[in-house]
């Protein structure tokens, strides 16, 4: 039985996937891409092209569709462990690649809770990315946290009113997925005097990377998907 690997490929720049990464991505017979709309191409396989050979590696892409249904997302899930499942049983191993870390905010969470459960005699091996978080802070050079300072996480989706509250609490907020209600974030980071310390960065590591501290610009900007920001 072969090893399931999930793999984290970092926010989108080939230059940092880590060595252990590149490695088991050279290695592995079959690598899985996930892709939430069939018409874009994969963010994480773009990221690794170089360090793989199509020509001896079976390349598959996933999709998973951008849905909080659950009803709809479990077909998807179980879909691709099946999948993965069968390969790795037939002796192949296996790379689910993924942006940034897979076990932070990833699809790979759910689908190794179904490995897990389904199959527990699977070899699973988790190597980390780094996560876009870290990409924007570094491009930034802006210290995420120092000393007794407090950051939190908060996907948009939450709401606004928990971003209000994390404001009131946290030294650092980072806010991912955006786009949803930017414009209710640009108004309550502006009604909360947050103009000077905020900085938006969109899809950090890769050709289309934008970097705005500026808050003029930042309220201007329509945002990608693949945007946040870091509020201090």
């Amino acid at each position: 039985m072969a090893i399931v690997y999930a793999v984290g490929v970092g926010p989108g720049d080939p230059e940092l996937l880590t060595r252990k990464a590149e490695r088991i991505l050279r290695s592995v017979d079959v690598i899985l891409a996930p892709v939430s709309n069939p018409s874009e191409a994969s963010v994480a396989l773009g990221t690794i092209r170089e360090f793989i050979d199509e020509s001896r590696q079976e390349i598959i892409v996933r999709q998973f569709p951008m849905t909080s249904d659950r009803a709809v997302l479990m077909p998807a899930w179980q879909g691709a462990a099946d999948l993965i499942a069968a390969h790795a049983e037939a002796g192949r191993s296996v790379a689910f690649i993924t942006i940034g870390d897979p076990l932070f905010y990833s699809t790979f969470i759910y689908l190794l809770r179904i490995l897990r459960e389904q199959w527990p005699q699977l070899p699973i091996e988790i190597v980390p990315g780094i996560s876009s978080i870290n990409a924007a802070a570094a491009e930034a050079a802006l210290p995420l946290v120092e000393g007794d300072e407090k950051m939190v996480v908060i996907p948009a989706t939450a709401g606004i009113d928990q971003i209000k509250t994390a404001l009131a609490t946290y030294e650092t907020v980072v806010l991912l997925k955006v786009k949803s209600i930017y414009s209710e974030i640009v108004k309550l980071l502006r009604a909360a005097g947050r103009e000077q310390t905020t900085i938006f960065v969109e899809r950090v590591g890769s050709p289309r990377q934008k970097v705005l501290t500026d808050f003029d610009e930042i309220t201007a900007h329509s945002p990608d998907y693949l945007s946040l920001m870091i509020i201090k």
